[in-house]
């Protein structure tokens, strides 16, 4: 006899609900960046996903929270959001459809993506998380956790 279990992913994130957050694009996009976490804050790294978009898309918020930023940062258009986990969700390039403090549903559109991201050749979102002064790998967030059968062991007769 076997039965499904589910393995916890060994994520920096994996104390998030997994069926808590979702992909800021639909349908879910192509990672064009992956996230490279730098081995010291100073040190150059790429802290985010950069995913596939297109000019004029919706971004979603990620899961449920408060908007806290929506305005440019040095010249760019950026949305931030936290959220009830600690975490907090950024999306740039957005031309933010709503305003710093409004409450936001997963799924609710935040804006839309204005061009393309300095680390990308083509339109593209970057997406970050981060808690505290953090940055972790958003992917984790929204990766299914792997089923494995295990066996039982029999019972004694």
């Amino acid at each position: 006899m076997c039965v499904a279990t589910s393995v916890a992913l060994s994520t920096p994130v994996a104390s998030a609900r997994p069926d808590a957050f979702g992909w800021p694009l639909q349908p879910r996009p192509q990672v064009v960046t992956s996230f490279d976490r730098p081995e010291q804050n100073w040190l150059p790294g790429h802290r985010g996903v950069d995913l596939a978009a297109r000019e004029g898309q919706s971004v979603l918020a990620v899961a449920d929270g408060i908007v806290v930023f929506a305005g440019p940062v040095a010249g760019k258009p950026v949305v931030s959001v936290d959220h009830s986990s600690g975490l907090r969700s950024t999306y740039e390039p957005v031309v933010a459809s709503v305003a710093a403090g409004s409450r936001v549903r997963r799924g609710t559109i935040l804006g839309s993506v204005a061009g393309r991201h300095e680390s990308c050749s083509a339109t593209c979102l970057h997406w970050g998380i981060r808690r505290g002064r953090e940055y972790l790998d958003p992917t984790a967030l929204v990766r299914a956790s792997p089923i494995r059968l295990k066996p039982l062991e029999a019972a004694p007769r």
